[in-house]
């Protein structure tokens, strides 16, 4: 199972958010090259990058993306604010290996369909949902799509990857759901699930291994000190089942 650290950005700053609300967030001390660097130090290879000036439509952090993928030899996936096929081709090219796509999936699914065509192997769909379902524009504007066929149409368009996160779990430090993603996986065998929201332990890694996940993203719980890299390394060995 791979464990991805996460590094959230604010006017090229490290921020956590709670449950998505950008008036509950937190600053960190490193800079993003410094957290990038220590992850890489360690024997962590991917990463995951959020842009969340760009999912709030204020800003992007593009610089940033750039200064890491060129000083590092990280696996860099990409989001936040990718809502054309311009934004997808500027990730790409600062040095995004794979780019998270989260809102225009929910409002144009043709295009990004076809995105995933023009670059195969290279789009991680974004699903952020509460209760269920879908949420967009940096988790602030709620949807009626729900999130299992969601996840399905995308998995039978070919674009087999996909980032799932439950916004209430996310940044509150209380364990990820691990009934959801073992729904999920039982439904659609076939995906690429990585897991996003609530990790906060050893533990939690491993039942998210056990649930079959294809991956793991550790956030708040790296920058609180409650995962070390050197957990998160170790992580990385368990397999599924």
């Amino acid at each position: 199972m791979l464990v991805i650290p996460a590094i959230d950005l604010i006017e090229g700053a490290i921020v956590r958010l709670s449950q998505g609300d950008y008036t509950r967030r937190k600053g960190y001390g490193l800079t993003p090259l410094d957290a990038a660097k220590a992850f890489e130090d360690g024997g962590l290879t991917h990463l995951h990058l959020v842009d969340l000036d760009g999912a709030k439509g204020t800003g992007n952090n593009l610089n940033v993306l750039e200064e890491i993928a060129s000083r590092t030899s990280l696996s860099i996936d990409f989001g936040g604010g990718i809502r054309s096929e311009e934004a997808l081709e500027s990730a790409l090219s600062a040095g995004a290996d794979k780019v998270d796509i989260g809102s225009v999936a929910a409002k144009d699914r043709e295009s990004v369909k076809a995105w995933g065509r023009k670059h195969p192997g290279r789009i991680i769909l974004s699903a952020d949902a509460r209760d269920g379902m879908i949420a967009i524009s940096g988790w602030q504007e709620e949807t009626s799509i729900s999130l299992l066929p969601f996840l399905s149409d995308y998995l039978s368009s070919g674009i087999d990857t996909a980032v799932v996160t439950d916004i209430a779990m996310d940044g509150m430090l209380s364990g990820p759901s691990i009934g959801l993603y073992r729904t999920i996986l039982s439904s659609l065998p076939g995906l690429f699930l990585i897991a996003s929201g609530g990790v906060s332990s050893a533990e939690d890694l491993h039942a998210l291994a056990a649930a079959g996940c294809h991956g793991a993203i550790v956030g708040k719980a790296y920058y609180e000190g409650r995962i070390s890299i050197s957990v998160m390394k170790e992580a990385e060995c368990l397999r599924r089942g």
